[in-house]
């Protein structure tokens, strides 16, 4: 299996891990994820406040390899809309190290 597919692989089942479980508490908010093999964006989803038919998404969480590094870094989203990278594990050659630092949000930059 290649690198690509074990990431593809590794963020769908961390990301079902965060989903709510109950269908109708999806429907006010649920978490998705975008990957082009290189970038992994958190996000979550949920309706559009002014107009609950339209549905948006807030993202929350980026995580980028660099080839050249053999490694991931993290970033979060600033109020401001700016990502900015993590302090104070902002890098790691393991994926998994840096989403369960996703998943602890110990200092409550992904979940508030």
């Amino acid at each position: 299996m290649a690198t690509t597919d074990i990431t593809a692989s590794t963020i769908k089942n961390f990301v079902e891990s965060l989903r709510p479980k109950d269908p109708e508490v999806r429907k006010q908010l649920d978490v998705g994820y975008s990957y082009d093999g290189k970038v992994i964006i958190l996000f979550e989803i949920r309706p559009f406040w002014m107009d609950p038919s339209k549905v948006q998404h807030l993202e929350f969480a980026k995580l980028r390899y660099t080839e050249t590094r053999k490694q991931w870094s993290l970033y979060w989203m600033r109020a401001s809309g700016k990502w900015e990278l993590y302090q104070p594990s902002p890098h790691s050659a393991h994926l998994d190290a840096l989403l369960e630092v996703i998943k602890e949000d110990e200092l409550s930059c992904f979940f508030g």
